[in-house]
């Protein structure tokens, strides 16, 4: 058992305690990640009457729907006793290991990933910061002090963070499947609100956690500066669970209590604050679909919008037949043919820029993320100018919506996705992307709380 805790240290992953309901639907427990439809408070409410009078872990968790209303300390204290009493009332079931899940969503099936506890050690989401673990996006400290008073002193954690591992020939994750489903799923059944299927199976035998070492192993046997995980989803509340370790490792050093040295951390508090709960998937999984994340300015014209883009390198503009051909050219932005070539090198970048009816397709020489070409642009407008502001705008339809009032206030900009193969390379070269570079697929193919673990006593 020491020598298999020993290999998986070295990528920072733990083996952990998991809880998990036992004897309650699931479409009473799950419920969606706390940062989905934060302007639909409709969606919550209908979460809580399908979550009745059942434990559930809609309880445990603090929709950001409701962050800005009066009375969070209350509903923070609210929580910390709710969890005090599921863990009283038996309400969970313990076993050491990792949970093996697959996810049926309404738009894709069979979603591999295993849930686990990695340290905080090994992550870091300062931008010029290169760990083991790596934030994908800028982190906006503005917004963790919330998330902090949840997490701080919480009894339980549960978790919606997905972290995502390079794996091009995509067999581990597979091959872990293969040896969790000889044993019966610990649980399986329908989410709440129509949101697919979900099945798990624990991996709790040594030979399994050997395997998933050597895995790792493999992942990284050609790197120099070894990067192992990027944050797919959840990178604030992995921020924040970094905070919350900080803050706890820095009192133990002012109490000079409760250290133990450890193999490459040299003196450091052994406490369950130190990890955190995530949930592993593989990048190359095919049921994984990376989401572009549209803006919308407000207050900036269709010509101040087409000015603002023409500093790009190899600025282009032309006006195409419509909605439906500017959504295929920005779509087709990273497979460009001759045909579609508008002007300058294939490799670059195109966006989409519509207010009221009006259109236009830009395209410009730079290559790489798109949102790393245009979010500075956008920062510097904005910023200082309190009649701009900017909205970011998941799918095609509610940009279209948005940026199609005649008045011609509002301008929508029509982003391509970021592609699978661009990810790994663009975090490891250039850091942290902008914020809002990408989803992983829709809000109801976010992660589910399903398992708990113990935080503080």
């Amino acid at each position: 058992m020491g020598n298999i805790r020993l290999r998986l240290e070295k990528f920072g992953v733990e083996i952990p305690e998991i809880l998990l309901p036992q004897g309650i639907d699931l479409k009473q427990w799950a419920v969606i990640a706390c940062d989905q439809f934060t302007q639909d408070r409709s969606y919550w409410e209908k979460a809580r009457e399908a979550a009745g009078g059942s434990p559930s872990a809609l309880h445990l968790i603090f929709s950001e729907a409701f962050l800005g209303d009066v009375g969070r300390a209350e509903r923070i204290a609210d929580i910390h006793r709710t969890m005090r009493e599921y863990i009283k009332d038996s309400v969970f079931t313990s076993r050491r290991g990792f949970v093996y899940i697959e996810r049926d969503t309404p738009f894709n099936r069979g979603r591999r990933g295993l849930v686990a506890a990695v340290d905080l050690e090994r992550y870091d989401w300062s931008p010029d910061a290169r760990p083991l673990i790596r934030a994908t996006e800028g982190t906006v400290a503005e917004r963790l002090p919330p998330r902090m008073d949840i997490r701080r002193n919480a009894p339980l954690e549960t978790t919606h963070v997905i972290l995502l591992i390079n794996d091009e020939t995509d067999t581990l994750l597979r091959d872990l499947g293969e040896r969790a489903k000889k044993n019966s799923p610990v649980y399986q059944g329908e989410l709440m609100l129509n949101s697919g299927e979900i099945n798990g199976w624990f991996l709790d035998a040594q030979d399994d956690w050997n395997y998933l070492a050597s895995g790792l192993e493999e992942l990284t046997r050609n790197d120099i500066d070894p990067f192992l995980f990027a944050v797919g989803d959840g990178n604030h509340s992995l921020a924040c669970a970094k905070r919350i370790w900080e803050e706890y490792k820095a009192q133990c050093v002012a109490d000079q209590a409760n250290t133990v040295t450890t193999n490459n951390s040299g003196s450091l508090p052994i406490h369950p604050c130190r990890y955190a709960l995530v949930e592993i998937e593989n990048i190359y999984d095919p049921a994984i679909r990376f989401e572009p994340i549209h803006r919308v300015v407000f207050g900036l014209g269709f010509d101040e919008t087409l000015k603002l883009l023409s500093v790009l390198p190899d600025f282009y503009c032309r006006e195409p037949v419509g909605r439906e051909e500017m959504a295929r050219l920005v779509a087709g932005n990273n497979c460009l043919d001759d045909a579609d070539t508008v002007a300058g090198p294939v490799k670059g970048n195109r966006f989409g820029i519509v207010s009221g009816d009006r259109y236009a397709l830009v395209e410009t020489g730079a290559g790489g993320i798109a949102t790393a070409l245009l979010q500075p642009l956008l920062d510097r407008a904005v910023n200082g100018n309190s009649t701009l502001s900017v909205d970011y705008i998941h799918g095609e339809d509610e940009l279209f919506r948005l940026a199609g009032a005649p008045d011609g206030q509002a301008t929508g900009i029509l982003l391509p996705s970021v592609q699978k193969t661009d990810l790994f390379k663009a975090v490891a070269r250039y850091g942290p992307l902008p914020r809002k570079s990408f989803s992983m697929g829709e809000a109801e193919e976010k992660r589910f709380y399903v398992e708990c673990r113990k935080l503080f006593d």
